[in-house]
């Protein structure tokens, strides 16, 4: 049991979330949380949890993304009230889609002076508070949202918040707590011993149902976007399609390593190169494998689903058929799903005839893939393409790599495919501004490993980015930055072409609003905070700059490549 009666509630809120597994807190406070500073400065204070200052609310919840996706743990955020939580809203609106557990805290008043005890200020009523309180403002972009409004609750809510973000569906957690109650001395121990909501394993008749549909197909298919977010599931996922000889296709915009790119069952990242043979389709943590939802195989094909979310409630609309909708922890209902394909298992050599099958044609694909990389090796400006190859002939073997570059992220997943399990993160959902806190988040997981963090010029001014290489230089937190420069956002003048093949735009060669010009020297940036820049433009420099910027992480620098390609202006290429 943890004990908090006759604590200070500052005291409180941080033997709690101790005691709850969290072991570090990203903060971008504001003045209400000077109880906590005074506890965390108290030598005689011990076990809590490690306090690590942002500079910025999206850097913080953004780190929180990336050191849970690194470490599955469960991280705690604590940022300025009212406008700190509505700063903070895009990345936690991201964190609930990705389903990414942390509890987020700010401070709040209820008594605005009046009450015994320390006076906190005359700014709540004249510039902070609003009706409602901060948890009102946010509640739609998080799981669960509350202001604690009594003392008596507050040891009990903190567990409650760590209990609600680690349950399926996992998610980002919201807490107001008054600036009086962390001052006040508490009257109570929060309830639980073991505060742990473990998910469960999917329905076991399901799983035998399931098993039975993939046995029988001729060709079963598996769709992944957001299941490996472990090592240990990715595990599971070869050798569940080893044993169909299924292949494994992911998606442009899949969030994590879902499969090794480098096993010859990687089917790509287009699941309709597949479905027209498919008799069989599991979905295993996929969010939206095909683009309209309608535009799936026919009735006659059997669609599963797996996942601790599987329907996505929080979402308006997802519309995709589905005959066996199968709700529960995905490693542990993998692995009853494998022992009972086992018992099934005809032994007649199907499953391998169909892995050969697979194998010709990954290697043609990445045959392919290779020749297209080659071809523009002397292009100038610079190919994309070019970029990811020569940073996959440089990339260290335990490198982790986070990815917000949106119209480059094809070419990403294509030649990056050394990357091991655990080791690749989308640094964006629906919404730039968290690659660069996403990467801080994974380097504070893994301090001693190269942390890669590959950004579009449009990502870049959208992030917090002096923030960002302020943490970098505080914290010791060395990360390589490589900009993917085109001058402007190309996914906003692609769709212009695509609407009005014959319209203005195209016609007078007039693009509205999609340039970002002047471009600045980016990388002056990295070297005012002690780092490591360098302006790449001729094709044949791509590699050698990223040796010279994987060295100075190595030696303790923050790195910034900025690498110019073909500009949005005069281009409109979209990897394909």
């Amino acid at each position: 049991m943890i004990e908090t009666k006759g604590l200070t509630g500052a005291e409180t809120l941080l033997r709690v979330l101790g005691g709850m597994g969290v072991e570090k807190i990203f903060a971008s406070p504001g003045s209400e949380w000077s109880p906590v500073w005074e506890t965390l400065a108290d030598p005689r204070s011990e076990g809590l949890p490690v306090y690590l200052t942002t500079r910025h609310e999206e850097i913080a919840v953004g780190m929180a993304s990336g050191y849970a996706k690194a470490t599955g743990k469960l991280p705690a955020v604590m940022i300025h009230t009212t406008v700190g939580a509505l700063h903070a809203t895009m990345a936690l609106r991201g964190a609930l889609h990705e389903q990414i557990p942390r509890v987020v805290l700010t401070g709040d008043s209820i008594g605005f002076g009046e009450d015994e005890g320390p006076d906190v200020g005359g700014q709540w009523m004249g510039h902070l508070a609003d009706i409602g309180g901060p948890a009102r403002l946010v509640e739609r972009c998080v799981k669960w949202s509350f202001g604690v409004n009594t003392k008596a609750i507050l040891p009990a809510t903190i567990q409650r918040a760590c209990q609600l973000a680690t349950a399926a569906p996992r998610g980002p957690v919201f807490i107001s707590v008054p600036m009086e109650f962390l001052f006040d001395k508490m009257t109570n121990n929060p309830p639980s011993e073991n505060g742990s909501a473990p998910a469960p394993t999917a329905d076991p008749g399901g799983i035998k149902e399931l098993a039975a549909i993939l046995s029988a197909a001729r060709n079963p298919l598996i769709i992944s976007e957001e299941a490996g977010r472990s090592p240990s599931i990715v595990e599971r996922m070869v050798e569940l399609a080893e044993l169909l000889g299924a292949p494994v296709v992911e998606t442009r915009s899949t969030g994590c390593l879902n499969f090794p790119r480098n096993h010859p069952l990687h089917g790509g990242y287009d699941p309709q190169e597949y479905l027209k043979q498919a008799d069989a389709v599991f979905f295993l943590g996929a969010l939206a494998p095909w683009h309209p939802a309608s535009k799936g195989p026919g009735p006659e094909v059997k669609i599963a689903v797996l996942d601790e979310n599987p329907l996505r409630a929080e979402l308006p609309y997802w519309g995709f058929k589905v005959d066996l909708c199968l709700t529960g922890e995905i490693e542990s209902s993998l692995e009853t799903l494998i022992e009972s394909l086992k018992r099934l298992s005809k032994g007649d050599g199907e499953a391998e005839r169909r892995a050969e099958k697979w194998r010709s044609r990954f290697e043609e694909r990445n045959r392919k893939w290779k020749e297209e990389a080659l071809s523009v090796k002397d292009k100038k400006p610079i190919d994309t393409r070019w970029v990811t190859y020569e940073l996959s002939q440089v990339l260290p073997p335990d490198a982790m790599i986070v990815e917000e570059t949106i119209t480059h992220r094809l070419a990403v997943h294509r030649y990056l495919n050394s990357v091991k399990p655990g080791s690749y993160f989308a640094g964006s959902i629906g919404g730039l501004g968290t690659g660069l806190a996403t990467a801080l988040g994974v380097k504070a997981a893994a301090p001693k490993r190269p942390v890669i963090c590959l950004i579009g010029d449009g990502s870049f001014n959208y992030d917090p980015a002096l923030a960002a290489l302020g943490v970098c230089q505080e914290h010791q937190m060395p990360i390589l930055i490589v900009l993917f420069n085109n001058f402007g956002y190309l996914s906003q003048k692609s769709g212009v072409p695509r609407y009005f093949p014959e319209g203005w735009a195209v016609k007078n060669k007039k693009f509205v609003g999609v340039t970002i010009t002047p471009s600045p020297d980016y990388a002056t940036i990295a070297k005012a905070f002690d780092g490591y820049g360098e302006k790449v433009e001729d094709p044949a420099a791509v590699r050698p700059a990223l040796e010279r910027g994987l060295k100075a992480v190595a030696g303790g620098q923050v790195a910034l490549i900025d690498i110019r390609l073909e500009p949005v202006e005069s281009g409109t290429r979209l990897d394909k």
